[in-house]
């Protein structure tokens, strides 16, 4: 009896650590200024790091804008296929951290970080740090495009 009461247990924690959630993956950016839906971001993992990417602008009017405010190599680069989160390490409290997070919209590059949102695994919080002030939008998962 006492192993089958094990056995259930193990299981039902296997589950339920196959069931969390990741950052990576699909999402859909909403403007913490307007509310708009703007883009679908793609973030994946390589070598460890995080790197987010512009896959869809939700916006028909916008779908070929250019970063036209961004400095260096992102000047005048299409916001469709733009690299916004750069190589992201996780920290011990499991958000993610980095130097290189871009606004395409308003042109700047920041210190960032991202972190699921305790409460509901299907919304990233996204932070961007300049100086001593902070931006946080908060993202919604997508499954299906």
């Amino acid at each position: 009896m006492g192993r089958i009461v094990f056995l259930i247990s193990f299981l039902m924690l296997g589950v339920h650590v196959g069931n969390a959630q990741s950052v990576l993956g699909k999402w859909k950016t909403i403007d913490d200024e307007t509310g708009e839906a703007k883009a679908l971001v793609e973030i994946t993992r390589e070598q460890g790091k995080l790197f987010g990417r512009v896959i869809k602008i939700l916006n028909k009017d916008r779908k070929d804008a250019k970063c036209i405010k961004c400095d260096g190599k992102l000047k005048d680069r299409p916001i469709l296929g733009l690299p916004i989160i750069d190589g992201f390490t996780k920290e011990e409290d499991g958000a993610y951290k980095g130097k290189r997070l871009t606004d395409p919209t308003k042109g700047l590059t920041v210190r960032g970080k991202i972190w699921l949102d305790p409460d509901n695994e299907n919304r990233l919080k996204v932070r961007g740090y300049l100086a001593f002030f902070y931006r946080t939008q908060t993202w919604l998962r997508v499954n299906d495009l």
